[in-house]
């Protein structure tokens, strides 16, 4: 049987078990993976129910125009349910969120308008600031405002809690979810402690979100305030959506812990999850001591990894935030303490070049030509020409030269740097902060594995 359209696929996600990365658990943990909804995260849920009830309140007309402030993923749905009902979209985000994201809001034929991260909600910059402007200035639109509109926790509370409810046979005995709009945590758990008062509740928030210390005070403290990487959840307000009684403990979790994370999922489990979902689960390992064998917890997964291949997924980004601890050219180069790269020009004599490789027993010159690349050579190349040709050694470097070696970024990775690395090409180049080159051999790359 067929579907009427897309929005008929949202929801009934799946209820995963995490067999490897969650094995120092002392529980029962499943994840619930909201990334199988058609805009690829759970959001989809809620901004379905934001349109349908807009439009049942006469809110939102035929033709309007969708307004609304987004991390990417409320938008990605809200542009679902736009293409099927007929309606414009603009949304309004942050200069944080991934190009990844932007790009599939377009794709999906809304307008984005990138704001600056680091403003107070109520600056008139703020993405909260403009996205509430546009929704007063333009004609026939209306401002989704996700934060304040109880639609949000209302879609959690009419399908994704009766979901996991229903997949655990009513076994669930711990809820995990990130923090952010408050409609997905608030939503689930009041459907949930509906049916078990018993169920515990788990909030993960972030370092510069400010609603832990309110969670834990009651008290609106914006010296927690402060910039953070990590996506989707965390806030510099407290949404409506909260309703803090129906939540037991908040947790927070660091930008690297929850990048990190993800990448494990990703790794041991094979689901591809964003950012949050790596923070989730971090959240639970925090607070895994009270656990025990016969509890099962559920783990909101919100959204697809491929929202994040440039950021979490993408090895130069998360090492220039010291996210990731790998080795690579610059700590090869630092290790050996300032040693000269050796070169020749392609106007010096052959039997120079050779000295050169004796002198500082070394297997591979680099030739440069006014400081520019052109050509190598190698001991090995030179070997089978000179056996061949002994009259060679007077002859010029340029008549030797052999192709010139691969020159990757100063921070690329030891493990693909040792991929360069063959028959063909005995050492790889890279130029340092000053424009210097530098140079790894596969010894270089050998020593540098096995210390």
């Amino acid at each position: 049987m067929w579907l009427n359209n897309i929005l008929e696929t949202i929801g009934n996600t799946p209820l995963i078990k995490l067999n490897k990365v969650a094995k120092d658990i002392p529980a029962t943990v499943l994840a619930k993976v909201d990334y199988f909804n058609p805009g690829n995260s759970i959001k989809d849920r809620m901004a379905l129910k934001m349109v349908e009830v807009a439009e049942k309140e006469g809110k939102l007309k035929p033709g309007g125009t969708i307004i609304e402030g987004t991390s990417g993923n409320t938008g990605m749905g809200l542009a679902l349910a736009a293409c099927v009902k007929g309606y414009k979209c603009i949304f309004v985000t942050t200069d944080k969120q991934s190009k990844e994201k932007v790009d599939i809001l377009k794709a999906v034929g809304a307008e984005v308008i990138v704001c600056p991260t680091n403003v107070m909600p109520e600056d008139p910059r703020s993405y909260y600031s403009v996205a509430k402007r546009l929704g007063q200035e333009i004609p026939n639109s209306m401002y989704m405002n996700q934060y304040d509109n109880l639609a949000n926790r209302q879609a959690h509370y009419e399908t994704t809690g009766p979901e996991i409810w229903e997949q655990t046979e009513g076994k669930i005995t711990h809820f995990v979810c990130t923090a952010g709009t408050g409609g997905t945590i608030t939503g689930t758990a009041m459907y949930l402690k509906e049916k078990n008062p018993n169920i515990k509740v788990w909030a993960v928030d972030v370092y510069g979100s400010l609603l832990t210390k309110y969670f834990k005070t009651g008290e609106i403290d914006m010296n927690e305030v402060h910039p953070y990487i990590s996506e989707g959840f965390g806030e510099d307000f407290v949404p409506q959506n909260y309703d803090m009684s129906v939540i037991d403990e908040f947790v927070q979790v660091t930008d690297k812990d929850g990048a990190v994370m993800a990448r494990r999922i990703a790794k041991e489990e094979g689901l591809f999850c964003g950012y949050s979902a790596g923070s989730c689960l971090q959240g639970l390992m925090q607070l895994k001591a009270t656990l025990t064998k016969d509890d099962v917890v559920v783990c909101v997964f919100h959204d697809h990894g491929s929202r994040y291949v440039g950021k979490v997924y993408n090895d130069q980004w998360m090492m220039e935030r010291g996210f990731l601890d790998v080795k690579t050219f610059k700590d090869i180069v630092n290790g050996r303490g300032g040693q000269k790269l050796i070169t020749v020009a392609p106007d010096h004599t052959v039997a120079a070049a050779v000295e050169l490789m004796k002198k500082y027993d070394i297997e591979q010159i680099p030739v440069l030509k006014d400081g520019e690349l052109i050509g190598s050579l190698s001991e090995g190349g030179l070997f089978q020409k000179i056996f061949s040709n002994p009259e060679l050694k007077d002859a010029s470097v340029s008549s030797v030269l052999e192709h010139a070696y691969p020159v990757v970024d100063f921070l690329t990775p030891v493990e693909k740097i040792g991929t360069l690395i063959n028959k063909e090409n005995g050492a790889v180049l890279a130029k340092d902060e000053k424009g210097d080159y530098h140079i790894i051999t596969k010894y270089d790359v050998i020593q540098s594995l096995t210390k």
